[in-house]
C-alpha cells in the first residue's frame, strides 16, 4: 500500500499546487485559497517522501526504485539517504525542498502583505506543477515491481558515505531556494509589489546562498577524501552546474542590498533573480537528462531531458516577456541620484560584472562541448586549463574591489579621504610584497608570481576588513550586517589562500611501494608498514597501514582502504589523511602491482593550506546569511557605511 499511497499523495500535491497557482495569479488574488492549497501541497509532497523512506527502511523491494537502490545488508543511515540516491528519489527531494521553501515564503510573507504573498505563492505553485508533472510522468519513484525480488541491487558505493548523505539535501535547499527570489520578482512584475518587497526577499536569497555554499563545501570535501584522487574541484560539468547559481545568487544578494537601501540596480535585481533560478533548472537538467557521464549523473531517459528543457524554455521566455512588458514596475518610486565614478555604487557594479563574467565563462566551458557533440561537430573536453586561464583574470580584480569597496561611500566619494582610510591596507601590501616572496622561497624553494599576487590580494582584504571592523566596534558595534560582511570578506581571503597554495605548492605523486619502503613528503616521511584485511556491514576491504613521521612530532599511524561492496564490481578507495591547518598529508591505495612482494601503487600528496578552501566557503556562506538577516533598514545602512561617513 505504501507505493499506491505515495503516488496518491504526489497527485494530491500537484492538484493542490495547480489550485495554489490559480488562486495566486488568477484574475483576482485569493489569499485564503492559496494558503489552504499551499498547506495541502506541502503535506502531499512531504508525506510522499516520508513514505518512500519507510519503504526503504522496511526493504519493500516490490517498489522498483527501492529494489534498484537498497539491499538487506545496507546500514540504516544509507537506507534512509538512498531515498535521494537515484534519479527518481532525487527529483522527489527537489519537490520536497520546493515545498519547504513554499512553506517558508508562506509563513514569512503573509504577515507583511497577504495579497502579494498570494501572488508569490501562485508563482511557486506553477513551478510545483511543472516539476510535479515531471516526477509523475517521467520519474515516478513509486512504480511497482511484481513479483518482488528477494533482494535489492544495493546503493551506489560512492553514495555510501556521510558526506554524500548530507550533500544532496543541502545542495537542493540552495538550488531550489533560488525559486523564492524568482517568484517574488515575477509577482512584482505581474501585478506590482509593496515598496519594501526587495527587503523582504533578501533573507530568502541569503539562506539559499548559505545552503548552496554548505552543499558545495560538503561535496568538495567528499570528493577530496572519498574518490582517492585528492582533488577538491575537478571542473566537472555537474560541479559547474552548482557553481553557476552560486555566482548568480552572490551577485543578486549584493544588488538587493543596494536596491533596498538606495534604489539602485532595479533591473539587475530582476535579471539576476531570473538567472539564478534558470541556472538552477539548468543544473537539474545536466544531472538528470543523461547528457553527461559523471558520478553525479543518474538518468539516461531522453524524455526526461526533453521535458526539462521545455520547463527551462518556458521559465526563461515567460520571465523575459514579463520584464519586457512590465519592467517599469520594478523601479523605485523615487529615482536614485546619479552615482560618481568613485563610489560604493560603482564598485558594486564592477563586482557584479566580474561575478557575471565568471558565471558566463563557466557556462560557456560547460555547454560548449555539449553543443559540439549535439551538432555532431566532434567531441572535445574542456577542463582545468581553460577554467584556470579564464577565471584567474576575472576573479583576481575582485580582491582589489573588496579591499576598497568596504571604505567607499554611497553616491560619491573623495580620493584623498579614501587614501587616508586605506593607508593601513596599503602599508600592509608594501610589507607583504617584500616579505611574501622571501617566506615562500624559504619554505617551498620558489616564489611563484601568481601565488604572490593572490596572497597579496588576500592579505589586503584581511587587513582592510579587520581595520574597518575595528573602527566599527570602536564606534558602537558591528551589528549583524557588519559582522556578516566582515565574515564573508575574510572567507573570500581564506579561500584564495587555500587555492593559491594548493595550486602553487601542492605535491602529487603516484608511487609503487612495498612494505618497509619510505617516501618523503615535504618535511615528513611516510613508511608503508603492511597490508591487511577488514570488513564492514556490506563490504570487504584490503587495508594499507602506514607510519608518518614529521620532524620532532610523535609518529602517527594512517590506514587507507580499498573496499569491495556487495553487488558492486566497482572498488572504492578510502584515503588516509593526516590533516592540519597548514597542510594535509594524503595517501590512497590504487592497485596491487606485485602481489608476490606485496607492492601497491599509491597516490601520495602534500597539500598546503587545503583546509582553508572549505573554511573560506563556509565563511562566505555564513557571512552572507548574517549580513542579509539584519532586519532593520537603519541598522543595515549604518553598518554598511564606511568609517567617517
Amino acid at each position: 500500500m505504501i507505493g499506491e499511497l505515495g503516488q496518491l499523495l504526489l497527485i494530491l500535491a500537484v492538484v493542490a499546487a495547480a489550485v495554489q497557482a490559480w488562486g495566486g495569479i488568477g484574475p483576482k488574488a485569493q489569499p485564503r485559497l492559496v494558503l489552504l492549497a499551499g498547506l495541502w501541497q506541502v503535506a502531499g509532497v512531504l508525506g510522499a517522501i516520508v513514505l518512500l523512506a519507510v519503504a526503504f527502511v522496511n526493504f519493500d523491494f516490490s517498489i522498483l526504485y527501492v529494489a534498484q537502490n537498497s539491499h538487506t545488508t545496507l546500514p540504516l543511515l544509507y537506507r534512509i539517504t538512498a531515498v535521494w540516491g537515484g534519479h527518481e528519489g532525487s527529483m522527489l527531494l527537489w519537490l520536497a525542498a520546493l515545498a519547504l521553501w513554499s512553506l517558508a515564503a508562506l509563513r514569512g510573507l503573509y504577515r507583511h502583505d497577504a495579497i502579494y504573498a498570494a501572488r508569490v505563492l501562485g508563482v511557486l505553485g506553477l513551478v510545483s506543477v511543472g516539476m510535479g508533472a515531471f516526477v509523475l510522468l517521467t520519474s515516478n519513484p513509486f512504480m511497482r515491481l511484481l513479483p518482488a525480488p528477494p533482494e535489492g541491487m544495493s546503493l551506489n558505493p560512492l553514495l555510501q558515505d556521510p558526506g554524500m548523505a548530507a550533500h544532496p539535501p543541502l545542495l537542493y535547499l540552495g538550488y531550489v531556494g533560488a525559486a523564492v527570489p524568482f517568484a517574488m520578482t515575477l509577482a512584482a512584475l505581474w501585478r506590482g509589489a509593496p515598496a519594501p518587497w526587495v527587503r523582504w526577499v533578501r533573507p530568502y536569497t541569503a539562506v539559499a546562498l548559505f545552503f548552496l555554499s554548505l552543499g558545495i563545501a560538503v561535496g568538495s570535501w567528499w570528493a577530496y577524501y572519498e574518490l582517492g584522487w585528492g582533488g577538491w574541484w575537478f571542473w566537472d560539468p555537474v560541479e559547474n552546474a552548482s557553481l553557476m547559481p552560486w555566482l548568480a545568487l552572490a551577485a543578486l544578494l549584493h544588488v538587493q542590498i543596494a536596491r533596498d537601501l538606495h534604489g539602485r540596480f532595479a533591473y539587475w535585481t530582476a535579471a539576476l533573480s531570473i538567472a539564478a533560478f534558470v541556472l538552477s533548472l539548468l543544473g537539474t537538467f545536466l544531472v538528470r537528462s543523461g547528457v553527461l557521464v559523471s558520478v553525479h549523473a543518474f538518468a539516461s531517459d531522453p524524455r526526461r531531458g526533453i521535458m526539462m528543457l521545455a520547463l527551462i524554455a518556458v521559465t526563461l521566455l515567460g520571465s523575459l516577456a514579463l520584464v519586457a512588458m512590465h519592467g517599469k514596475r520594478l523601479l523605485p518610486a523615487r529615482a536614485a541620484k546619479a552615482a560618481g565614478l568613485l563610489s560604493r555604487d560603482t564598485a558594486l557594479a564592477l563586482n557584479n560584472l566580474l561575478l557575471v563574467a565568471a558565471c558566463g565563462c563557466v557556462l560557456l566551458g560547460t555547454l560548449y562541448p555539449l553543443a559540439m557533440d549535439a551538432l555532431q561537430l566532434g567531441k572535445i573536453s574542456v577542463g582545468a586549463p581553460y577554467f584556470d586561464a579564464v577565471m584567474t583574470p576575472v576573479l583576481l580584480p575582485s580582491l582589489a574591489l573588496l579591499m576598497v569597496s568596504i571604505w567607499l561611500r554611497w553616491g560619491r566619494d573623495e580620493g584623498r579621504a579614501l587614501l587616508r582610510r586605506l593607508a593601513p591596507t596599503l602599508a600592509a601590501l608594501v610589507v607583504g610584497a617584500v616579505a611574501l616572496p622571501l617566506l615562500l622561497s624559504r619554505e617551498y624553494g620558489a616564489a611563484h608570481p601568481l601565488v604572490v599576487v593572490a596572497l597579496l590580494g588576500a592579505l589586503g582584504v584581511v587587513v582592510s576588513t579587520l581595520h574597518w571592523a575595528a573602527l566599527r566596534l570602536r564606534g558602537g558595534g558591528l551589528g549583524a550586517s557588519g559582522f556578516g560582511m566582515a565574515l564573508a570578506h575574510l572567507g573570500v581571503a581564506a579561500f584564495v589562500v587555500g587555492v593559491a597554495m594548493v595550486k602553487g605548492y601542492g605535491v602529487e605523486r603516484d608511487v609503487s611501494m612495498a612494505p618497509g619502503d619510505t617516501v618523503a613528503l615535504g618535511d615528513c616521511a611516510l613508511r608503508f608498514d603492511s597490508v591487511g584485511q577488514a570488513s564492514g556491514p556490506n563490504y570487504d576491504a584490503q587495508t594499507g597501514h602506514f607510519t608518518l613521521r614529521c620532524g620532532e612530532q610523535a609518529p602517527r599511524a594512517l590506514v587507507s582502504e580499498k573496499r569491495s561492496y556487495v553487488n558492486s564490481g566497482m572498488p572504492l578507495t578510502e584515503s588516509a589523511i593526516d590533516w592540519g591547518l597548514t597542510r594535509d598529508i594524503y595517501v590512497a591505495l590504487s592497485a596491487p602491482v606485485d602481489e608476490a612482494a606485496g607492492a601497491w601503487g599509491l597516490r601520495v600528496q602534500h597539500k598546503p593550506f587545503v583546509r582553508w578552501i572549505w573554511l573560506g566557503v563556509l565563511g562566505m556562506g555564513a557571512g552572507a546569511l548574517s549580513a542579509a538577516l539584519a532586519r532593520r533598514r537603519g541598522r543595515a545602512g549604518r553598518h554598511n557605511a564606511p568609517a567617517g561617513a
